[in-house]
């Protein structure tokens, strides 16, 4: 099984940026154009880019579609793009324009039926994003907590089709201090499907500790601060990666 590194770029009011721990008003603006930084990180190496749209988790439609379209057109990488996605039609829209995979959150939590036929009709093109903050699923871009448990909503989505999750533990995410291993480990294994691990990456040793799980399912990581404060370059990452 491969590793892949999912180079990082969450979008609000048509910039790149991150935040911390999911915190609107804890903003960095690391780039003014997200197609520039895309395409930097394609001329870098990686075969996928990670895309969030802040503006549309936040307010339950897409806002910032237009560059999730023109880096799924013009850089010949592949693109999976979560945020606002709420229906059939937000699903159909990005994947129809060239999309490779789209990652429902809020969704799965409030609509678990119309999350299990999107499943059902899309297959592997649907990733599912579960954001946990203490173990619990949060949605509308991390601003409701819910009281679903990440492993739990994992196991139900699992047996209904699912074939990859997007862990993120809201508190390791922004703060460069290392990944929540123990519960990516867990939630790959007690679903049996494929995990993204993603929050706190801060090291290269964080993306090597992850690959040792592999083959238990953990099949990648996102990066996002680390590479914007330079703790390391994409290049290195990208060795990682390689088997």
């Amino acid at each position: 099984m491969s590793f892949t590194i999912y180079p990082a770029i969450d979008m609000r009011d048509g910039k790149c940026v991150r935040l911390e721990q999911g915190d609107f008003d804890k903003e960095t603006v690391y780039g003014e154009n997200p197609f520039e930084v895309a395409k930097e990180f394609v001329d870098a190496g990686a075969s996928w880019i990670h895309m969030v749209d802040l503006d549309g988790a936040k307010q339950g439609s897409k806002q910032n579609a237009e560059h999730v379209l023109r880096v799924a057109k013009e850089l010949g990488c592949r693109v999976q793009i979560g945020g606002g996605i709420r229906s059939e039609e937000d699903v159909r829209f990005y994947l129809d324009a060239g999309v490779d995979r789209v990652i429902i959150g809020s969704l799965a939590v409030r609509d678990v039926e119309t999350t299990k036929q999107l499943l059902s009709k899309y297959g592997e093109r649907i990733a599912i994003g579960l954001d946990a903050r203490d173990g619990f699923v949060s949605t509308a871009g991390w601003l409701e907590q819910s009281e679903v448990k990440a492993v739990d909503l994992g196991k139900d989505l699992a047996s209904a089709g699912a074939k990859t999750f997007i862990y993120t533990d809201i508190a390791k995410d922004g703060m460069l201090s290392g990944p929540n291993t123990k519960e990516i480990v867990r939630l790959a294994e007690e679903t049996g499907v494929d995990v993204i691990a993603s929050g706190g990456i801060k090291g290269l040793d964080d993306l090597n500790e992850l690959k040792e799980y592999k083959d238990r399912n953990v099949i990648g990581s996102i990066v996002g601060k680390a590479l914007y404060t330079n703790q390391f370059t994409l290049k290195e990452a990208l060795n990682v990666e390689v088997d």
